[in-house]
């Protein structure tokens, strides 16, 4: 069982180096990180949203937003689509399941926001039913997917595409993203008046 473990670590490691080393990921990070910024100055949010371990992560990205990433500052206004159960019953009761987070997108999106959809298939009907409803809203879109992208990588502005098909290390590395760009926004906006200097 210990040598399973330190296979896990290694596959989760070897992911990453993978990532890394394709030095496109780390341009349409840049980029991506360049374009939340500039929302957040002109007053806009990101929306973000998933199913099952991608809820989870929409949700914790969404929380260091709202909250504090590496230092207190004030708030950033983002919203995870996967925690209002009221919402989602009512929705997937009345509208059906494909339409959980494209409802909540027409309620709560505006023009000029950003929306993080999260599949690690880049196939979940929701999630691609939402970025055409984020389309026609004027939301800008984000994808996190795994390494063919699936539908999703034609329905988005900027896709990042994870370098493996299997879900635990496309998770993985989908909150890595999240993290990155949680601290580059944070960094960017934030980091003169608010940071504190150690020592």
């Amino acid at each position: 069982m210990q040598d399973y473990i330190r296979q896990q670590v290694k596959d989760s490691i070897e992911t990453k180096q993978k990532f890394l080393a394709d030095e496109k990921n780390i341009e349409l990070l840049d980029t991506i990180a360049a374009e939340l910024i500039a929302a957040y100055r002109a007053g806009k949010k990101t929306l973000i949203a998933g199913n099952g371990g991608s809820a989870a992560d929409a949700q914790h990205i969404a929380a260091e937003f709202v909250s504090r990433f590496y230092f207190d500052r004030p708030a950033l206004a983002s919203i995870a689509l996967t925690t209002d159960t009221s919402a989602l019953t009512a929705i997937g009761n009345d509208y059906g399941y494909e339409l959980l987070f494209s409802r909540q997108l027409e309620a709560n999106g505006q023009a000029g926001d950003f929306y993080i959809a999260i599949s690690t298939s880049g196939n979940s009907p929701n999630v691609l039913k939402s970025l055409e409803s984020a389309k026609k809203l004027g939301i800008k879109t984000i994808g996190f997917t795994g390494a063919t992208g699936g539908k999703m990588k034609s329905l988005v502005d900027y896709c990042v595409c994870i370098p493996s098909n299997e879900t635990p290390r496309i998770q993985e590395c989908h909150i890595l993203v999240g993290h990155i760009l949680c601290a580059a926004v944070e960094k960017a906006l934030f980091e003169k008046e608010f940071r504190k200097p150690k020592g």
